[in-house]
């Protein structure tokens, strides 16, 4: 089972498409494999072997190509998936299609999320908390039992 992935770390993308992954989060890794996929939000989601085995098989079994709603999540999700390895210096190569996706230039926030990791352009990452800051109060009283600090 894959450490508790957290923190938030600001670094660049290099000139091919390669990001090195915070020291942190690769000593929590057990495999040097991620599946690369595009986010909810405009992000890439960075996802270790075995949870993606995990998440896809849900997908795939509960979604149908012929059924619009469900083709939508299995073409957001899946069809982008890539698995890559983790460079012996840390470093991951961002395939072009999700580098797109995400408006990855250089400036990047890399953020550990439990199970997972998300890449975003520091600009699109600021420009997420700058439109989902005010929501954050009112999803956290919606939450009820799932507040932590009340």
């Amino acid at each position: 089972m894959v450490e508790l992935l957290t923190g938030e770390y600001r670094n660049t993308l290099d000139e091919k498409g390669r990001v090195s992954l915070p020291s942190r989060l690769r000593e929590a890794l057990e495999e040097g494999i991620l599946y690369l996929t595009r986010g909810i939000h405009r992000c890439v989601w960075m996802i270790p072997p075995l949870k993606w085995k995990e998440i896809s098989a849900k997908l795939l079994e509960s979604a149908a190509l012929s059924v619009e709603k469900s083709s939508l999540i299995l073409h957001r999700f899946i069809g982008p998936a890539q698995p890559v390895e983790i460079e012996k210096t840390g470093r991951v190569m961002v395939p072009s299609s999700l580098r797109n996706f995400a408006g990855l230039s250089k400036d990047c926030m890399i953020l550990g999320i439990g199970n997972s990791i998300e890449l975003w352009d520091i600009n699109q990452y600021d420009a997420f908390w700058d439109t989902h800051e005010d929501k954050m109060m009112a999803v956290l009283e919606e939450l009820g039992p799932l507040a932590l600090f009340s």
